[in-house]
């Protein structure tokens, strides 16, 4: 067997408790290494320019359509067109944010979009997953929900 190109950080399931502190949100998310991006459940997104920053603001819900909603204004990482699984190509805006799982934290870039009719409010791809080895037999494996 090879060996890996690098050191692992951490083990992590097909599904984890993720916080994002800095919008003080505690969710589930998907672990997707199908995706290239990770993606944020998001209502009424709309960008603005405000003393010459550009600005996102958006409506999340951390379980779900019945879950309170919260209301975000974030700096605007990035604007750049994402191929769903559908295979639908679409603009969509990131945000960059500080993430926890367990005790890892590092910085996540997240596009966002409605994920009103998934199972889980966010999903984490392979650019969120470097250094991390995925098991998809297994699940929280970084804290009980």
């Amino acid at each position: 067997m090879k060996d890996l190109p690098f050191q692992a950080q951490a083990v992590v399931g097909r599904r984890e408790m993720v916080i994002l502190p800095q919008m003080h949100l505690h969710l589930c998310a998907k672990v997707d290494t199908g995706a290239r991006t990770s993606a944020l459940h998001a209502e009424e997104i709309e960008s603005f320019e405000e003393d010459e920053i550009l600005w996102v603001s958006f409506v999340t819900r951390a379980g779900g359509p019945d879950s309170p909603s919260h209301q975000y204004r974030m700096h605007l990482h990035d604007r750049r067109k994402v191929t769903s699984s559908n295979g639908q190509a679409e603009w969509r805006y990131f945000i960059r944010t500080q993430m926890q799982m367990g005790d890892l934290e590092f910085p996540v870039e997240l596009s966002l979009t409605d994920r009103r009719n998934m199972r889980h409010p966010m999903l984490l791809g392979r650019r969120a997953l470097r250094r991390l080895l995925v098991a998809p037999g297994a699940t929280f494996l970084h804290g009980e929900p």
